[in-house]
């Protein structure tokens, strides 16, 4: 793998014990919904742009609840690792797939996955959500 860890935010989006997950088109992967920080953004600012390009809503920044930064091969660049930094939000709005999001769904973090997952998602955000 590169040494260079591609640069993005997640969200921790918990409703009634289910997590948000998403898929991008063309691709497999559930994942958090976020994406890469562009320069000069501030991870808050990256993760409001993301969702709502990808959910059609936003979060309160104020509420935010930073869960810490992981690192994970990433799920659709073979070898390269994502360095991830995650919060815990509540959405504003109803979340819809937009642009890329092919597909979104809510599962229970303690349940048996049936479906592929990023490996962020699958060694790290869900076992945060437990």
């Amino acid at each position: 793998m590169t040494t260079d860890p591609i640069r993005i935010v997640a969200a921790l989006v918990i409703d009634q014990g289910q997590v948000l997950l998403v898929r991008k088109a063309g691709t497999s992967a559930f994942m958090q919904p976020g994406g890469k920080v562009e320069a000069g953004e501030q991870c808050l600012e990256a993760l409001q742009r993301e969702l709502l390009e990808e959910l059609g809503c936003g979060f309160d920044p104020t509420s935010a609840n930073d869960l810490g930064c992981f690192l994970a091969p990433a799920a659709h660049e073979p070898g390269r690792l994502v360095e991830a930094q995650v919060f815990r939000v509540t959405l504003i709005g109803r979340a819809s797939p937009q642009a890329e999001i092919a597909e979104l769904m809510w599962v229970n973090p303690s349940a048996p996955w049936p479906i592929p997952l990023a490996p962020l998602t699958r060694d790290h955000v869900l076992a945060l959500a437990r």
